[in-house]
């Protein structure tokens, strides 16, 4: 993701591009079109480019609609890499992040800590590595026989000599370069977005042409295609992936997280005690990432779902 994620230097995108998720409602307004007459605060959050971001911003206004005593009148979304988002988040421009990814973003975290704590865990033990299609490894396959990320050296010519990954502002693809180097791996390491990135994939996967990639759960790739990660044969340590690091070690599982500013507290203590017990498990995340990546469903009407589903367990959250 992980799903994901920084990358120095920061991208200095603006806070621009702005969705509003009305809570008044629950719908997704693009810019200008107002965040509803409810009263209560109006909470600046931070939107990863990920689908599980918006889905939890999605829930999020959906609960702050049911449940107007939470102090929340409307969420406004602007895109940001996470660099950039933690750098609002120190500012005071930003209230709340979502889909934080941790221990990904730890050091994102501890730098705006003065201003921002992160209150609870959405989901956690989520899996992250180097993936393949499971026709590759398959008896016959293009790739056949190859398991570990450490033999990736023997099919660089199958793999056309290079490794996909996804957006330049996550900490991943620097740790996956790092990786790269520290594994030994003669591949070139191609980064321009998650979305060229999967449309490579799904390009690769039609023709059934082998590839390798960086991916991570809970992602709706996997609703799609039949893919295998492969083995590593280092565990993650503290300090490997670091930058004095050596590399050569396997990605961390990652936890999904929210953060609250202490402002937002302040204003709307409620609502962030509600955030404090919001949890969606990585299987219900990834159904959720199927119907609007590959079904093509509404974030908002998906997001509206799973509230309804789950109505009891909210308010009891709430409660």
């Amino acid at each position: 993701m992980h799903r994901t994620t920084r990358r120095t230097p920061a991208r200095t995108a603006a806070l621009a591009a702005v969705l509003v998720v009305a809570a008044a409602g629950c719908t997704s307004q693009q810019p200008g079109a107002g965040g509803g007459d409810a009263e209560g605060v109006t909470v600046r959050a931070a939107q990863f480019s990920w689908t599980a971001a918006g889905l939890t911003n999605g829930i999020l206004a959906a609960i702050a609609a049911d449940h107007p005593d939470l102090g929340v009148a409307s969420i406004e979304t602007t895109q940001l890499d996470p660099a950039a988002a933690w750098a609002g988040a120190q500012r005071g421009d930003l209230d709340l992040l979502t889909e934080v990814a941790l221990p990904n973003q730890a050091d994102l975290a501890a730098q705006a800590a003065d201003r921002v704590d992160v209150v609870s865990e959405t989901y956690g033990d989520a899996s992250q590595g180097w993936f393949v299609p499971a026709y590759a490894v398959a008896p016959g396959g293009p790739l056949e026989g190859l398991t570990s990320v450490t033999q990736l050296g023997d099919y660089a010519e199958q793999l056309d000599g290079k490794f996909y990954d996804a957006d330049p502002g996550y900490i991943t693809t620097e740790q996956n370069a790092k990786r790269l180097e520290g594994y030994g791996v003669p591949l070139e390491h191609v980064v321009s977005s998650e979305a060229a990135e999967l449309a490579q994939l799904g390009t690769s996967y039609s023709r059934e042409e082998p590839i390798v990639l960086y991916l991570y759960h809970p992602h709706a790739v996997f609703a799609e295609h039949e893919m295998v990660q492969l083995e590593e044969p280092t565990p993650y340590s503290d300090g490997c992936l670091a930058e004095d690091g050596d590399g050569a070690c396997a990605m961390p599982s990652y936890s999904a997280n929210v953060a609250a500013s202490d402002d937002l507290r302040e204003q709307a203590p409620a609502f962030v005690e509600l955030l404090a017990e919001l949890r969606i498990s990585v299987p219900e995340m990834e159904e959720m990432q199927k119907r609007v990546d590959v079904d093509g469903e509404e974030v908002d009407v998906v997001a509206r779902d799973w509230v309804d589903a789950h109505a009891d367990e909210v308010d009891g959250w709430v409660g």
